[in-house]
């Protein structure tokens, strides 16, 4: 069993500190809201996972160094945007023992770079990886039959957290695609945007499943251009997560994209949702690395000017029906 530190207390990271603390694992985790905190120490409840039980298990602190001190294996677990300015408030009490375990999904907006480069950037000498694949934190954290998948270069840390984290209820797989994992993670986000504002237009299955297929073509397309492999796309944190995201009621970024399909502005989406919108921050990195990559992305293109540009959702999907014929 090891002694893990989760740095974020919003459902993703209470749902792995909830499923390591049931599994024997020793967690401490990191966060910066005070009444997240108490709730989490006093009441053992997380605010975003109301039908699961924190364990004694889990002891939740605002100090970095306290919840890092005898930390074995780091779990980074905060919002895209966040991710370089949480880790430059960390990164000095990191030891070259422990590694680094990216949990969180996007770019980042300023330049373009997916979370493994910063953490390139950030954490030298530390060795690191991704953890990515269909995983809703309200499932996890009830016990839920799930599959994931690990990537990073060194061998240790693919061993040891496909090791550690499995049971009955998690299976880990391993990879060597770490910007194939990491992309696929990133931008089935978008495309389930874009799934929720078909179902917000009241659009049919058909339209939902052209959506997810076609997205998939275009998240292939981008990556491989980016240096992922082909068959990771294809895989848990590619298909696996699309899935998952554009049919899931627990999805919040199909819940923003139903809202916007409604008519709701992004304010208003922002505001109904209470959570962090991956793909609301990260379309606009997607729309830049399509241009800059020369790679044809008419679904994130369209969903960027919906987003941007003041097109309405009825008028894109107009716009990508009548588009020039082509063979699959």
């Amino acid at each position: 069993m090891k002694n893990v530190a989760i740095i974020g207390s919003g459902s993703w990271g209470a749902a792995l500190g909830i499923y390591l603390a049931n599994h024997g694992h020793s967690v401490k985790m990191w966060s910066f809201d005070e009444d997240e905190k108490n709730l989490i120490n006093n009441k053992r409840k997380c605010v975003f996972l109301p039908n699961a039980k924190v364990p004694d298990g889990v002891i939740c602190s605002s100090n970095f160094e306290e919840v890092l001190e005898d930390a074995e294996i780091i779990l980074h677990v905060t919002p895209s945007k966040f991710v370089r300015s949480t880790i430059k408030q960390y990164k000095s009490f990191v030891k070259p023992n422990q590694m680094v375990i990216m949990c969180s999904k996007g770019f980042e907006s300023e330049t373009g770079y997916t979370l493994d480069q910063i953490m390139e950037e950030e954490l030298l000498g530390i060795k690191t990886g991704i953890l990515s694949g269909p995983s809703h934190a309200e499932e996890v954290s009830l016990n839920v039959p799930t599959l994931m998948v690990v990537a990073s270069k060194d061998s240790e840390v693919r061993e040891v957290i496909s090791e550690e984290f499995k049971s009955n209820s998690m299976r880990i797989y391993t990879s060597e695609d770490v910007k194939g994992v990491e992309l696929g993670g990133a931008l089935k986000n978008i495309i389930a945007f874009c799934a929720g504002i078909a179902v917000g237009l009241g659009l049919g299955d058909n339209t939902f499943a052209a959506l997810a297929t076609r997205g998939l073509v275009e998240i292939d397309r981008l990556g491989t251009a980016m240096g992922g492999e082909t068959k990771t796309f294809y895989g848990l944190s590619g298909l696996g997560d699309l899935i998952v995201t554009c049919g899931s009621v627990h999805s919040r970024n199909r819940k923003a994209g139903e809202l916007i399909g409604k008519g709701y502005s992004i304010e208003e989406t922002r505001k109904q949702v209470g959570m962090t919108i991956e793909s609301v921050d990260n379309i606009d990195v997607a729309y830049k690395l399509c241009k800059k990559y020369n790679v044809e992305m008419p679904i994130v293109e369209k969903v960027y000017e919906v987003l941007y540009n003041g097109l309405s959702p009825k008028e894109a999907v107009d716009i990508l029906m009548t588009r020039e014929q082509k063979s699959e």
